[in-house]
C-alpha cells in the first residue's frame, strides 16, 4: 500500500496490521509487536525520511509466508545509516525524546534488515 507523507495517513497502516491479523488469525503478542515495529517504521519514514513533504509516499508491504509476516517500509528519502544511531538506554541518552523508534523496531522484530541506503526496512514476525 502506498500512503502520502502526513501523519494521519499512519491510521491506514493500522486498519491493514488489524485486518491481516484477523485473516490469519495472529495472537495478541505477535499483534502488539507487528502493530508497534510497523508503525514506528511508517512513522520515522513519514517524519524523516520525506520531511512531512506530502507530495512523496511511503510504501509499506504486509506478506505472509507461512508462520511468519514480512513487513516492508520504504520511503522516497536519503536514507540513514541505522549503524550511528544512538542507543537510547545510554545513560546520556535516557532523556531524549526521540531516537526510540529504530531500537523498539529492532527489539520487537524477530530479525530486521536496512536495505540500500537506509530508506527500506524488512522486518520479520513470527506469527505463531
Amino acid at each position: 500500500m502506498n500512503i502520502l507523507s502526513e501523519i494521519s495517513n499512519i491510521r491506514k497502516v493500522e486498519v491493514a496490521i488489524d485486518e491481516i491479523s484477523v485473516n490469519y488469525c495472529i495472537g495478541s503478542d505477535a499483534y502488539g509487536k507487528i502493530l508497534i515495529a510497523t508503525l514506528e517504521a511508517v512513522n520515522n519514514a513519514v517524519i524523516h525520511g520525506n520531511k512531512t513533504d506530502n507530495n512523496k509516499l511511503v510504501n509499506v508491504g504486509f506478506e505472509v509466508e507461512g508462520k511468519v509476516m514480512v513487513v516492508t517500509v520504504r520511503d522516497e528519502g536519503n536514507g540513514f545509516n541505522h549503524e550511528k544511531i544512538p542507543d537510547p538506554t545510554s545513560p546520556e541518552n535516557i532523556e531524549n525524546l526521540h531516537g526510540r523508534g529504530v531500537f523498539l523496531m529492532k527489539r520487537l522484530s524477530d530479525k530486521i534488515s536496512f536495505i540500500g541506503n537506509g530508506n527500506m526496512v524488512k522486518m520479520k514476525f513470527n506469527i505463531v
